[in-house]
Order: structure tokens, then sequence, then C-alpha cells
């Protein structure tokens, strides 16, 4: 089915609410408080459905002190319903109302010129003129029609209703993931907990998994409804009513991004562009309401290159935000003060990086001007050890494809498709600096890709491979199947490691080091040396305590025949007693005590060991 979202816009009594029920029949003001003040209050929502096109209405409050409602339901708008009473034309919130609209980027409008039978006809076409006028002179709208109505002349309400079943009004496009924003959150009684909100990015199914962003919680998707009616899927722009399971419904707040898990990461800073209202300026570092989708979230403006008191009309900043956001690349935000709009803005940089102000700058002007290939070179610029393509969904709105095909258009970078990392060529030799470091700095090093992986965590293991075979076609290393040592080395490498091993474990005697950190002192792969550690304690050069205390057995010996002695001497040994002549922490004391329990003259009571009488 065809859908798409016609949002109201207009100042409060130009019959927004009125038009709407006039058209399907839905009582927008539903709230006693609402129908109490004749004002709409929250969003309301509701639909008009013919043959294989649904449209969707989100009437929003017109009332000067609920613009921050009015903006929660636009920023899902393909299309506005811009709405004037012909009695008394353009009024203050039918401006403030056009102007988010236009910061927001709906482009597609209808105008609608309401109470028509309120005037004559000669004035309101000339009532209608001035509006279009207006309209036209002071904002990039792409007016598809206009129409006067009356909601009591049936006829120019269904003349109105056929209109609308005639538009391609839809500009969403299907972007990388899912994405929703929750408007409202409730408790179902049976169903458990609901939000509402519209299907951005990708269509979503019954049954599938969702990620709760802000708490960080996974949900899994138990029923949808698209206007009240239950559906397997909800496609983009559709209205949707979501009942999630395995989330609390007080976890849930409106403003809150429900997407799908790995996509989106989110920052308490972002950088954006924005160009402010006529006559309106945004000053350095002072706060600011920034909407964004359906959240509002208090900020710190910083501009570029600004100090205190500096105010500009347009320009790059950064949001610092009082809570994280997960901002994808080109959304658009609204930046309010008190009761004031301010600016529109559009989030440049959602993934903050460090980097050089200059880079800063530099990356913000390519990102303006949509230069994917010129942010991914200043971005490689301040990631030498490593650029994730798998961020692109969100820095960029790019899939892993695209990410692929801009990496491949670039020079000098080498790219890793298996883990998705794009690395500066020159970093190749910083990897290949530390690896003959560690050659030149130990001759019995014998490492694997994957071992020289654990300790270049940031180094992905086909850029370390590269490295490495470098290394051994200039005759620096000799491969061994998947270990590699130094090309200087003769004798029997094996040999020599058990000895230098074997050496170390008596020279630390009762205290001895964990195995892995004996390897990465020595450079060996964790491998080999679990070999060279098995090899001595199968000639019982060394005894195994546990699963990393390895014991060279001459220590072992000596501190078997120091226990037993503690026992002559005092009838018992335990922890206590034990620690009093040798000072070791509670692990080596738990596994020599336990070592113990091997011998036949030994018996164990309770934490105690003594010798059978």
């Amino acid at each position: 089915m065809n859908n798409y979202i016609i949002g109201t816009c207009g100042h409060i009594d130009h019959g927004k609410t009125a038009l709407i029920r006039a058209l399907n029949g839905y009582e927008g003001d539903s709230t006693k408080e609402e129908q109490q003040r004749g004002i709409t209050i929250d969003l309301s929502f509701s639909n008009l459905t013919s043959d294989n096109k649904n449209v969707a209405f989100i009437d929003v409050p017109g009332h000067e002190k609920l613009i921050k409602n009015m903006i929660a339901g636009a920023f899902s708008f393909d299309c506005v319903m811009i709405v004037v009473s012909a009695v008394e034309k353009i009024m203050p919130q039918t401006v403030e109302h056009l102007e988010i609209l236009n910061l927001l980027g709906v482009k597609n409008a209808i105008l609608t010129i309401t109470k028509k039978d309120l005037v004559d006809k000669e004035t309101l076409k000339k009532n209608k003129e001035e509006i279009e006028q207006f309209i036209n002179d002071e904002y990039d709208f792409n007016i598809l029609f206009s129409k006067a109505v009356s909601i009591y002349d049936e006829e120019s309400i269904n003349e109105l209703k056929e209109k609308l079943f005639t538009l391609d009004a839809s500009t969403k496009i299907e972007e990388n993931f899912f994405r929703y924003y929750v408007d409202r959150v409730f408790s179902s009684s049976g169903s458990g907990t609901i939000v509402t909100g519209t299907v951005l990015g990708k269509p979503l199914k019954k049954d599938e998994k969702v990620f709760i962003c802000d708490i960080k919680k996974e949900a899994k998707v138990k029923n949808l409804q698209v206007h009240g009616e239950n559906s397997e899927i909800s496609n983009i722009s559709n209205r949707t009513a979501i009942n999630l399971s395995n989330v609390n419904t007080k976890d849930i707040k409106k403003g809150f991004l429900i997407s799908k898990k790995g996509f989106l990461r989110g920052f308490d800073k972002i950088d954006i562009s924005f160009k402010c209202l006529k006559n309106k300026t945004i000053k350095h570092n002072q706060k600011y309401s920034i909407f964004i989708g359906t959240k509002r979230v208090e900020a710190r403006v910083l501009l570029f290159n600004s100090s205190e008191g500096f105010e500009v009309s347009q320009g790059f900043a950064q949001l610092s935000l009082n809570e994280p956001i997960f901002s994808i690349y080109k959304e658009k935000i609204i930046i309010r003060q008190s009761n004031d709009t301010i600016a529109g803005a559009t989030v440049l940089n959602p993934i903050i990086d460090p980097m050089k102000k200059s880079q800063k700058l530099n990356l913000l002007e390519a990102l303006e001007k949509e230069d994917i290939e010129n942010a991914y070179k200043i971005l490689l610029e301040a990631h030498k050890k490593g650029l994730g393509l798998i961020s692109s969904a969100q820095r960029f709105a790019l899939s892993h494809e695209k990410a692929l095909e801009f990496a491949k258009s670039l020079k000098n970078v080498f790219i890793d498709e298996d883990s998705l990392i794009l690395y500066p060529i020159e970093t190749k030799q910083v990897i290949k600096d530390i690896i003959v470091s560690i050659y030149k700095k130990n001759q019995y090093a014998l490492l694997s890709v994957s071992s020289i992986a654990l300790r270049l965590k940031w180094a992905s293991e086909n850029f370390i491979q590269i490295v490495m075979t470098e290394l051994v076609n200039e005759k620096f290393l000799v491969q061994d199947g998947k270990l590699y040592k130094s090309s200087n080395i003769k004798e029997d490498f094996k040999k020599s490691l058990e000895n230098i091993i074997l050496k170390r474990l008596e020279q630390e005697d009762v205290a001895p080091t964990a195995p892995y950190n004996i390897y990465d002192d020595l450079d060996i792969d964790r491998k080999m040396g679990d070999n060279i550690l098995k090899s001595l304690c199968a000639k019982k050069s060394v005894i195994r305590l546990q699963h990393n205390i390895f014991i060279h057995s001459e220590s072992l010996s000596k501190i078997i025949l120091e226990m037993k002695n503690i026992i002559r001497n005092e009838g018992f040994i335990d922890i206590s007693n034990f620690k009093e002549k040798f000072p070791l922490s509670r692990k080596y004391l738990i596994s020599y005590l336990d070592y113990l329990d091997n011998f036949s003259e030994i018996k164990k009571e309770e934490n105690k060991r003594v010798f059978i009488s």
C-alpha cells in the first residue's frame, strides 16, 4: 500500500481539527482538557484509506505555548496541509509553523483555506491569492494544490478528499536500518507495553527484535498495529503501534529511539550546521532547547572559532547535550530558547572523533557538501589506527556496500573487507616498526599473526599478515607454520625456549608468573607457550598446580617440605599459619594446600591439614 503522512499546520482556531473530523470522522480533541478548552493540546493521529492508498494525518496544536508538541509531529511529515482561515488569513502561529516546517526541510504542501462560508466569493478569491503570494514569497514550499473548503459544505470536503488520493506525496527514502521515535507510550491490559510512532528507515515485521537505544535494551515485537488494524509488517511512513515484550512501560519515554542493535551509538556531543530565522542569532556557549525527532534535550551551542558573547546567524557548531542522542547524518534539528524558535540545523557529524579543530572544520565543510570521499580522507588523518566502515551507516547514512565502494575509490589506503576497517597506508609502517622492535629486543621471539593482534588491538589480522609476509620476503623473519622467528636464529628454537621458560620458573620459585604473562614478556605465541609448558610437565621439570599456576619441580618439593615442617611443629597447617611463614597471595596458598592432599600421610580436617596418626 502507498503510504504518506500529511500534517496540519496553522493558527489556533483556524479549523485544523474540525477539518480532519470532516474528512474522516475522527475526533482529534479526545482528552477532557482539550474538549473543555476547545484546542488541540497534543498530537492526534488518524487516516483515510482508498484502494491502495493510505493517507495518515497528524493534527498538531496551533497554540503558541504548544509549539514543542507541534515539532514532535512535524519531523515525520511527508506533506503539510497549511490550514488558513479565510477570515483571519495569515496569523502569528501560521508563520511560526511555516518557519519550523521550512527548517525541517518539509517541501510538499497543500494550502487549505477554511471557513469559506464566512466570506463572500470576491473576498475569498482576494484572500486566497494574498495567502498564496505570502507563502510563495517567504518560504520554500512546493504547493501541490490550493483548495477552499467549509466543513458545512460537504461537496468541498469531498473534492479535497479526492485530491488527497491523487497525490504521490511520500518523501521518505529507505535507509540502511529501521528507526522509530516514540511519541506515546502506554500499557494495555493483557498486552503489556505499547509505543506509537512513525516507521523510518526500513519496514518492521512482527516477531522481529528491536533495540531501545536510550536504555540499551533489546525487545521483541509481539504485535504491530497500523491505524488500529493488526499487521504483519509496517512500512515506511506508517503510523504504527508496537507491542513490545521484555520491557516495562515505565522504562520508556517519549523521544526514545527504537532501532536495530549495532547500528547506532549515542553521543552527548554532535556537530551541526545551522541557519537562524530572520533577525535571530545563536550566541556562543549559550543554552538552548534541541528538538530532534520527538525528543527534546537541553544543550549548549558551541560555535566554531568563537569566543564568549560572539553570535552569528549561520555556521557550524557543536552541541554539548545534557544526555546522549542517537542521531544520523543529515537529520534535521530545531533550536529554540524559551518559547522562541531560533534556528534550524542539520546533523553533519553524529559520531564525535578526537581531532584537531582545523581537521574538524574541513570535515564539516566536506559533509555539508556531501563530499563523502573527502570526508573519509579527513577522518583517516585523525584515525591512523583504523576507521571502522561499519559506522558509516550512522556517520554517512551509507550501507556497508556503499561504504566499501567509497573506500575503494581512495588512494593510499588499506581496506580490510573482512573486518570492515579502513587504514591509511602509512599505518603499515607503524605496525612494521613495532614488530621489528619486538624481534630485535628478543632474539627468541616466536609470534603468530593472532598473537600480535592481541597486542595491537587496533590492527586487523589481515593488515598484520601483510606486514609479516613483507618481513619474510625481506628475510628479516622466517615462517614456521603459523609462527614467525628471527632469521638470525639457527639453533633448535623449541629447546632454547624450554630452557628460557624453565630458568624463569626456577627464579620465580614459589610465586611463578601466570603463563600468558610469561609468553607476553618473552614475545612468544600463546599456543607455542602452552606446548612448551606441556613438554616441561611431561618431563616432570614443571608441575601444574592449577590451570594458570605452573611451578618448577624443585621449588614445589622445597615448599612441600616446609609445609610438612609446619605440621610437625604446630600440629597442623592452614591458610593462617602458612601465610605467616610464606606471605603469598591466597591463590598460591590454596593451591599448595590442595596439592598437599595428594600425600598419603596427610589428611584434611575442616580447613586444616594434619598428619594421619
